[in-house]
């Protein structure tokens, strides 16, 4: 047209062009902004993560403590739980997806604040050991139990599996990389998390009261389990260790929580007993 010499392009010379596959650079950019979202927003609720108060489960993940509260409590499903106010990436995310069941399948994590030299009013979250900033520029990585956090290259320089904060000891595969993206991290995580489960552990390294529970029924179905005493015993010991639980927080909303929590646990369960004995 307009004998120019030019040409119009074609549909399919448009759409190719719009469908170009991206560049390395643009892979690059893109996954960062997405690592850089995980590391300050709550996946279940897309409100910014509070490191003085975030805990991380087997895969690395980050949330904060009061919305594993939220999604222990018993109430709305899943289906509908956790849509409200969350962003695009996130709708697919529903904390029945976590597969947390209980506080044990979580971790508190310690982070370090840190001024850095020149900046008065600026205070970041920086590996206590190499003072690098945390977040999607830096491999960090969390030692279980205690949660301390580090960039991974000073956990790589220590000698001693000891933690470098508290001195408390850890074995190598009790070191958590934080929000991992490589296969071979993910595959180790998993393994961990099997294992542990075989020994009837949690993620946190404590024990996992829903196996005891099944072997306590199986016990009862067999008739070896020991009547009322025992019963009442366990009430004894389940109040106890929710007093204690609910005691070692000092948040005080955090603590209301919590004790509304594991009360309606409890709840639920001596409905469920008393349903089966029903049965």
């Amino acid at each position: 047209m307009g004998n120019d010499g030019g040409s119009i392009p074609k549909r399919r010379e448009l759409v190719k062009d719009a469908a170009r596959a991206p560049t390395v650079s643009e892979l690059k950019a893109t996954a960062h902004e997405s690592l850089n979202h995980a590391w300050t927003h709550d996946p279940l609720t897309s409100e910014l993560l509070a490191l003085e108060n975030v805990v991380s489960d087997w895969r690395g993940r980050l949330y904060n403590y009061e919305s594993i509260l939220k999604g222990l409590m018993p109430g709305d499903s899943d289906d509908t739980k956790n849509t409200e106010s969350a962003n695009p990436e996130s709708l697919e995310f529903t904390f029945a997806s976590t597969g947390i069941k209980s506080l044990r399948d979580i971790v508190k994590l310690k982070v370090k604040r840190y001024t850095p030299p020149g900046a008065k009013e600026k205070e970041i979250w920086a590996c206590p050991v190499t003072l690098k900033e945390l977040g999607a520029s830096t491999r960090a990585v969390y030692l279980v139990p205690c949660g301390h956090v580090f960039a991974e290259t000073a956990i790589k320089q220590i000698q001693e599996e000891v933690c470098p904060e508290c001195s408390e000891a850890f074995r190598s595969e009790d070191i958590i990389p934080i929000l991992p993206t490589e296969k071979s991290d993910l595959e180790r995580l998993a393994a961990r998390n099997d294992a542990l489960r075989a020994k009837g552990l949690t993620h946190s390294l404590k024990k996992d009261k829903s196996s005891s529970k099944k072997k306590r029924k199986a016990d009862e179905a067999n008739g070896t389990g020991s009547g009322k005493g025992k019963e009442d015993s366990l009430k004894v010991t389940l109040k106890s260790d929710t007093s204690t639980r609910v005691s070692g927080i000092n948040n005080a909303m955090t603590a209301s929580l919590t004790a509304k929590v594991l009360a309606e646990q409890e709840e639920r369960n001596k409905r469920r007993k008393l349903a089966a004995a029903g049965n």
